[in-house]
């Protein structure tokens, strides 16, 4: 990218208040550290939302470039990598506490830098994306905690999200019996069994407030992309033995449960964080998306758009209302 100026989608509080808006910025806009990436895509994640949102207490800087992953290639060497290089970005601080992957360029710190595995291009990293890397993550925590097909069917709750749209077809095409729990059963049952998923029930089953420690027992693993309520109702009817892989909180925070399904049904709650991940074992994963955990539905679960579109996106993303992944093309 050779143009002195670039776009860029920027959130900022103003004497006037919080505006967000696509305008062209220079190299002196991101700051003096970094490796200079030109970016080439980014996604679109309910966190980037919640950064570009005044109420949303995610951002640490304004004005802000959100996004909080981007792939592209170098523009000047990293290290041992020249510049050219095909590269993935995303978590530490990208779009929180300093500018992301929603601009034509981006400042990277070079121990943040992943080289784009053989299998895949900027296009499709950020098609899997921070979503797909946690979803990823969950995966191989659940096998890493004994999780194989033969022990029964995994849940998977925010279906139609970015995390749970790949998590639902990676576990689908390692041969899972998967069944996906969306608020949307009427509207994504299709979208949903053609990316694998054997059966599809409405969210409703695991947001009562009643209560109870335990329920019948039902799956042999979960990944919950909910957290609160629904969390709790899944740690109840997980089998003897079974683990559940967490990593969201768009149903709260809380999580009103019991110690009953850890110390009578032995279930493990596993915590995934996809944020602070150490870079070696950050680079392993996405070898792995890149080879044998490689989503095979990208193309059902993509939309693409540009930086205008990003506003009208990341209210859709609070209100519920996205299905699958979005990516940000700037090329």
């Amino acid at each position: 990218m050779s143009k002195e100026t670039f776009p860029a989608f920027v959130a900022s509080k103003d004497p006037d208040g919080f505006r967000r808006r696509v305008q062209q910025i220079d190299v002196s806009f991101l700051g003096g550290d970094g490796v200079l990436v030109d970016v080439e895509w980014s996604s679109v994640n309910y966190k980037d939302a919640l950064a570009a949102t005044p109420d949303g207490r995610v951002a640490r800087i304004s004005p802000l470039v959100p996004g909080i992953d981007l792939a592209g290639r170098l523009a000047e060497p990293a290290g041992a990598l020249p510049a050219g290089t095909a590269v993935i970005a995303h978590g530490y601080e990208l779009g929180v506490s300093r500018h992301g992957g929603f601009a034509g360029r981006a400042k990277v710190p070079a121990d943040w830098l992943v080289p784009t595995p053989a299998g895949l291009d900027s296009r499709s990293a950020m098609v899997i994306g921070t979503a797909g890397f946690t979803a990823a993550l969950s995966v191989i925590a659940l096998e890493e905690a004994g999780l194989h097909p033969a022990l029964g069917p995994v849940l998977v709750t925010g279906a139609t999200g970015g995390v749970g749209s790949v998590a639902v077809n990676l576990l689908a095409a390692r041969g899972y019996e998967v069944v996906a729990s969306t608020g949307k059963s009427s509207s994504a049952g299709a979208y949903l069994r053609s990316l694998g998923a054997s059966d599809v029930i409405d969210r409703a089953t695991f947001e009562s407030h009643e209560g109870r420690p335990l329920l019948p027992e039902v799956y042999a693993a979960a990944v919950d992309c909910v957290g609160g309520v629904t969390l709790a109702n899944v740690l109840a009817c997980i089998r003897y033995g079974g683990a559940v892989a967490a990593s969201g909180l768009t149903g709260g925070a809380s999580v009103p449960t019991t110690v009953m399904p850890f110390i009578l049904r032995g279930v493990s709650l596993l915590g995934i964080d996809s944020v602070q991940v150490p870079l070696e074992r950050r680079r392993a994963v996405w070898e792995r998306l890149g080879a044998d955990l490689r989503p095979s539905g990208l193309a059902d679960m993509v939309t693409e758009i540009g930086l205008g579109a990003l506003d009208e996106t990341l209210t859709r993303i609070l209100k519920g209302e996205l299905t699958g992944r979005h990516v940000v093309s700037l090329a």
